[in-house]
């Protein structure tokens, strides 16, 4: 029993006498104490955390070499190799880690939604619940600063830029139709309903490198990654049905949803300013299928739409209505794969194919056009160090474009275009601290129409000034194919590719709810096309002399914490904007941009009445026209742009909804701008007919019932 005593005794001495202690301090890289880092021996229970002054001892039995490591969710964890003997009252420097939530972002030029957004303006049910969007996403997006309203087209007018300067992704493949076939002079829609996607990156410019072809902005859709459960869903409108299903399986996911939109019965309740002889109506559908591999996730998105309608125009060059029976077929196919291999490495990579058919029969005169076009992409990422990550990648489009039209049921005349843009791409993100980081990047593509190469730098810099605020700077030069409605006209080559610089200064303030935006832009044109006829056609001259700029500010303030249940936002935009383009004899403002506007849009929840209330009053000043019956062009302004439009979203159940919205509730009498002769009458006046909306006011009441196991997931977001 001494025996054993003993040697327990001598064992004890031997561990304690035998045991070296480490010391030291932590600090950051201003040499401020850090307390609370975790120090250790890697590999070992030894190890101890700083104290209020970062001082640290800690004891160990461990000897000669080993990694000695210091941890903390703020700064970047450091691993170094130490001799144990020989580490005592070191100081030890700690960087600020990057990746935490305080660190800066870039900012400027980008607007964004969803879970993965590090700093959002909306939020994803914003999208969708805003009064007078009638569930359109781009009409949401009409309520932010930089955008136009351009009430009889629809689509997205960015920064003076026309709708064809913006490019739709989703899921990082580009759609090369994203809005519906619509009459002359009556607003389109977007193809995607909100259904299937969880975020959306919407840039007014300064964009990445990753993408091209658009001379003012990119709307990037994401889909969803993973339903939370199975479900189905079932919409009953006053304007036509839809249906959706998810399945959920333990890798993999399907989700899909259709509508049928039949604006008959609608139309004969209200009375519209317009003669239609078939409303509108459509047959369309989206599905998402999802496969989670070990390190990645593989998303098939599809969507198609046939719509068709009859419509009686009138015709301000003539006594009689213009007859045109219009339909239109199209289909989207897009599959991508995002996963990782290797050390740090990121692989994108995808396939896109879209087919789009316009007929139209207007009159006497048969019109028609086909579109089909590939989008093959690759792009690969490896996070070199928390501080610097490289990426690098290839676009490949491919679009064959024919129309054919013919004249009084007799002569026929063929248009049309092949083309292909092939680009290659690098981009780094640099961290130099967790208050300085900058984005740098290049593009170099080459287009086989216009037969010119280009080379565009992008460059983007956030400064955190604050805990809450920063400042971000981009600069960026961009390029573009003409439009189509030139291109189709192509001979010889006689295009090329049209070019822009941007230059955005951003600030950004966000705490507890409240997000201020201020950003002052400025855009430089060049190479616009121009061509010398009274309207296009086949025979006009066509050049790529035209310029022009854009300047102005974008202000944005969102709050929803100050008043309980209300979220609000207000955006604000001053454009000083011109261009010599077209078959303009000068440089003016574009006929679709007014110097100011305003959206307020709130919304407010009542608990007692299970009740969401929204109000979005959208203002706009008045917008240039050109009168021939004066000297000057463009020398016209219509009256200020005002609509007030409200919706109720009613909760009969948890998964059951009751949806009523009604634009334009003071029934203001907007015109948008004027059609005029293109003779004089007798008296040697030009007659003109006002561009209005086909009524005044639009109705919506819809019912919405989602089914599900939980029986808390409800529609709300898709209304």
């Amino acid at each position: 029993m001494k025996t054993i005593l003993f040697a327990i005794v001598s064992l004890f001495s031997f561990t304690l006498f035998s045991q070296t202690t480490i010391s030291g301090k932590i600090v950051n890289e201003k040499g401020v104490p850090i307390a609370g880092v975790n120090v250790y021996i890697e590999g070992s229970y030894d190890g101890a955390s700083t104290s209020e002054n970062g001082d640290f001892a800690f004891a160990t039995t461990a000897t000669g070499n080993q990694n000695l490591v210091a941890s903390s969710l703020v700064y970047e964890t450091l691993n170094i190799v130490i001799d144990v003997a020989h580490f005592q009252n070191q100081t030890i420097k700690l960087r600020d880690n990057v990746n935490a939530l305080d660190a800066v972002i870039i900012t400027a030029g980008s607007l964004e939604s969803g879970s993965k957004a590090r700093m959002s303006v909306l939020k994803p049910l914003d999208i969708v619940t805003t009064a007078g969007s009638a569930g359109n996403i781009v009409a949401a997006l009409q309520s932010l600063p930089g955008t136009q309203r351009v009430g009889e087209d629809g689509r997205l007018f960015v920064r003076g830029g026309e709708a064809n300067e913006t490019q739709t992704y989703v899921d990082g493949m580009r759609v090369p139709q994203p809005y519906g076939s619509t009459p002359n002079n009556l607003p389109t829609r977007s193809r995607f309903s909100p259904f299937l996607f969880s975020g959306i990156s919407f840039s007014t410019g300064g964009y990445s490198a990753e993408y091209g072809d658009a001379l003012s902005s990119v709307l990037l859709l994401n889909t969803i990654d993973e339903p939370d459960q199975s479900k189905t869903e079932i919409s009953v409108m006053t304007v036509g049905v839809g249906l959706g299903n998810t399945q959920k399986w333990e890798k993999s996911s399907f989700s899909i949803n259709t509508s049928y939109i039949n604006l008959t019965p609608y139309q004969a309740l209200v009375p519209q300013d317009v003669e239609w002889k078939s409303a509108p109506q459509s047959l369309s559908g989206e599905m998402v299928y999802r496969y989670n591999f070990e390190r990645g996730i593989f998303k098939m998105y599809a969507a198609f739409d046939a719509s068709q309608y009859v419509i009686k125009q009138e015709n301000i060059n003539s006594i009689d209505k213009i007859t045109v029976d219009s339909k239109n077929d199209n289909f989207y196919l897009n599959s991508s794969y995002n996963g990782f291999f290797g050390t740090n490495w990121n692989i994108t990579a995808g396939l896109s194919y879209g087919y789009n058919q316009v007929k139209s029969d207007i009159d006497l005169d048969n019109y028609g056009n086909v579109e089909n076009a590939v989008n093959m992409k690759l792009k690969l990422k490896k996070n070199i160090s928390n501080r610097f990550k490289l990426s690098f990648g290839a676009d490949y489009f491919i679009t064959k474009y024919t129309e054919d039209f013919t004249r009084n049921a007799g002569n026929t005349f063929d248009y049309g275009y092949d083309n292909t843009i092939g680009a290659l791409y690098t981009e780094a993100d640099i961290f130099f601290s967790k208050k300085l980081a900058a984005k740098v990047g290049i593009r170099a593509s080459a287009n086989e129409l216009t037969n010119d190469n280009s080379i565009s730098p992008r460059i983007s810099l956030a400064y955190k000034m604050a805990k809450f605020s920063q400042l971000s700077f981009a600069y960026g030069d961009f390029s573009q194919t003409p439009s189509v409605e030139y291109i189709k006209f192509s001979k010889n080559n006689q295009f090329e590719s049209e070019k822009a610089s941007h230059y955005i200064l951003n600030y950004q303030y966000s705490k507890e709810g409240r997000t201020l935006r201020a950003e002052a832009y400025y855009k430089d044109y060049s190479n616009l096309t121009r061509f010398d006829s009274p309207t296009v056609a086949y025979n006009s001259i066509f050049t790529n002399d035209g310029t022009g700029y854009a300047k102005g500010l974008d202000l944005f303030w969102r709050d929803g914490k100050t008043i309980k249940n209300l979220e609000y936002w207000v955006s604000y935009s001053y454009i000083d904007t011109e261009r010599l383009y077209k078959n303009y004899p000068t440089q003016v403002t574009p006929n679709f941009v007014p110097n100011n506007s305003l959206s307020i849009v709130t919304k407010y929840w009542i608990p007692e009445w299970k009740s969401q209330l929204g109000f979005t009053n959208s203002f706009s000043t008045g917008r240039p026209y050109n009168n021939p019956n004066e000297t000057q062009f463009m020398n016209g302004k219509t009256k200020s742009y005002n609509d007030l439009s409200f919706n109720w979203a009613y909760l009969l159940t948890t998964q059951k909804i009751l949806y009523f919205s009604v634009s334009n509730v003071l029934g203001a009498n907007n015109v948008y701008g004027y059609n005029y002769a293109v003779r004089p009458d007798a008296n040697g006046e030009y007659r003109r007919s006002a561009i209005k909306p086909a009524a005044d006011r639009f109705f919506f009441i819809g019912f919405f019932w989602t089914i599900s196991k939980n029986k808390n997931d409800n529609q709300l977001k898709n209304l």
